[in-house]
Formats: structure tokens, C-alpha cells, sequence
């Protein structure tokens, strides 16, 4: 008889079941998710909606006439990969991109690794790093925050901060004359800024990161290494040439960092199992962030840090194994 039975992760200690741990990120969500309908309407609905929903859609005809097997759409992973790839891009994105984006997302990065457990990349960010390439112009024309819009005409875009900066600093300007055409740390904080649904408001972010802890959904091991990796070593280039590099404070605040280091990094299939591994990880996403927001090609650096990291999962697991139960060495006397 088989005693043993193997399973796909995510494995938790605990009375969380997969369901209950995917509507909780979807709970946790739901603060920066009003905050992106406010401030770019109806287009953010419409981004949303399509989203989800196409995202639910591949996953069943992958499913049913693909895969054949169980039917899985209700335990939320795929409500979620919608959310998060709705957050990864801009709301004026035409609607056939979405469902392009939905499909890389599901069926590439997703199901064709097995489904939840099996994939080795975080899926929404497969999509928005395959959008971003296929489609570099549609995916970085970022609406200005200007409240409920009717259609899509009365959009005015601009670029985001991190954009802006980069651009620049490019054109041979320094920091203090971008500063004052540049939002404030508090519209940064809130919300009133250029950028994709999920990145503009860093406040509701972090409320949904301090509720996923407070759930124990996530540890604070990846999101808080990440952060205080970018503090550090932003703040070390901000120490050696103030007019040249962005402070601390503007690359947390600014960007995809708190979406991608509390909702992205954090993926329990792609990311490390041990605290020591986890800690490793973020380091490296942090780094890996700096290095491509200021020496990169492309202002964001976070989808690729943590794709790059997703890669290296398997090593750093190999190198941080907790020691096995009874596997304490003892002598042996031959007699």
C-alpha cells in the first residue's frame, strides 16, 4: 500500500487550505484596488474585469479540454493572477492585449508547468514582462490619475515618476530641477500619480501586505529584505551623488516596488521555503531592482528582479535545506 502522498506546493503549516489562503490575497487587495477605480474610473473597471475573467476563462478550457483533469478555477489562484496582472498595467490598455496578457499568463506560465504548485515563475509577471516586450508603446502610456473618465479619448498620459527621472537624468539634468515637477512623497503615498493600477498608491499596498502578516499568508522576510536591500544600497549611490541618483524614499514609494516585494515576491509556489532563503531572495530582488531601475535599460526594474530570482528559487533552496529530523551525527564504536 502507498503511504506516502505527494503533492504540489504551496504547503502551510496550519488550517489554511489553498482557497482560503488565494481569497486572502484577494481580501488584501481590495484597499488598492478602490484606490486605482477612484482615481482612473472606469477604465480600471473595464482592465479588471477583463482581466479576471479571461483569466478564469483559459484556465477552464485548459482544463477541461487540454489538461483533462479536475476543475480548479474555484480555489481563487486564478482570480488572483487576474488581479495582479490588472495591477501590472496601464488602464488604457486595449482590450485584446489584456486577453493576450490573460492567456500568457494562464496558459504558458501556469498550466503548461502542471497548474498551481508547478509553475517556476510568478505568472501575472511572465504576462506584464510579455506585454511589455511585444507591446513596449501601449504598455508604457500611462494614464494621469484624473479621477472618473467616460472612455478612453479623455485620458491624458504621461510618464511615471521613475520614468520621468530616468529620462532626465538621461538629457543631462540633475535631480533638483526634476524635483519640482516631480509628485510629492504624499501623492506618491496616496495615490495621484502616473503608473499601472496596482503601483500608484504605495499606502494601500502596505495595508495589504500588514494584513496578509497579520493572517500569516506571507512572512515578513521577503518583502521587508527587499525594502530595506533598496534603502540601502539606493541610499549609498543618493550618499555618493545626490544630484545624480533618486533617494530611499523615492524608490519605495514610486514604481512597482511595494506591489511586487508584498504581492509578487511573496508567491508561496515561486519563492523560497526557509527564512534564510527567503532572506537571500529578497536580497536579491532588491539589488537586482536598483541595479536595473539605474543602470538598466528600462526605469522599472522590480518584474525583472523577481524573475530573475524565480530562476535561482531551486539553488537557493538546495543551499538553505533545514537539517532532517533524527539526522543528529552520533559515534559508532565497533567493538
Amino acid at each position: 500500500m502507498n503511504m506516502l502522498t505527494v503533492s504540489a506546493s504551496p504547503h502551510i503549516h496550519g488550517d489554511y487550505l489553498t482557497k482560503k489562503l488565494m481569497y486572502g490575497v484577494v481580501y488584501s487587495l481590495v484597499p488598492a484596488m478602490l484606490v486605482s477605480l477612484y482615481f482612473f474610473g472606469f477604465n480600471a473597471l473595464r482592465v479588471l474585469l477583463l482581466s479576471v475573467f479571461f483569466s478564469l476563462l483559459f484556465e477552464w478550457l485548459i482544463q477541461k479540454y487540454l489538461i483533462k483533469g479536475p476543475i480548479s478555477i474555484t480555489d481563487g489562484s486564478a482570480i488572483v493572477t487576474g488581479i495582479l496582472l490588472a495591477f501590472n498595467v496601464p488602464s488604457n490598455l486595449p482590450a485584446s492585449m489584456i486577453i493576450v496578457g490573460a492567456l500568457v499568463a494562464i496558459g504558458i506560465a501556469k498550466m503548461s508547468f502542471g497548474g498551481l504548485g508547478k509553475n517556476i515563475f510568478n505568472p501575472a509577471l511572465v504576462a506584464r514582462v510579455f506585454l511589455l516586450i511585444s507591446f513596449p508603446v501601449e504598455m508604457t502610456s500611462w494614464p494621469k490619475p484624473l479621477g472618473f473618465t467616460k472612455n478612453l479619448s479623455d485620458v491624458i498620459t504621461g510618464p511615471t515618476p521613475l520614468g520621468f527621472v530616468k529620462d532626465g537624468i538621461s538629457s543631462g539634468r540633475n535631480i533638483s530641477e526634476l524635483a519640482a515637477h516631480m509628485p510629492s512623497y504624499i501623492q506618491d503615498l496616496l495615490g495621484q500619480t502616473g503608473g499601472s493600477l496596482g503601483e500608484v498608491s504605495a499606502i494601500t499596498l502596505i495595508i495589504g501586505g500588514i494584513y496578509l502578516i497579520w493572517k500569516k499568508i506571507i512572512s515578513w522576510e521577503i518583502p521587508i529584505s527587499i525594502l530595506l536591500t533598496v534603502v540601502v544600497f539606493s541610499g549609498i549611490l543618493w550618499i555618493i551623488d545626490p544630484q545624480q541618483y533618486a533617494d530611499p524614499v523615492f524608490q519605495l514609494l514610486t514604481g512597482g516596488l511595494m506591489l511586487g516585494a508584498i504581492f509578487m515576491a511573496t508567491d508561496m509556489v515561486t519563492s523560497p521555503m526557509t527564512k534564510g532563503g527567503q532572506l537571500v531572495f529578497g536580497f536579491g530582488v532588491g539589488l537586482l531592482t536598483i541595479l536595473i531601475r539605474v543602470w538598466g535599460a528600462y526605469p522599472e526594474g522590480v518584474s525583472f528582479a523577481i524573475l530573475l530570482m524565480n530562476a535561482v528559487v531551486p539553488l537557493i533552496n538546495r543551499g538553505f535545506k533545514p537539517k532532517r529530523f533524527g539526522t543528529k551525527p552520533c559515534l559508532i564504536t565497533l567493538t
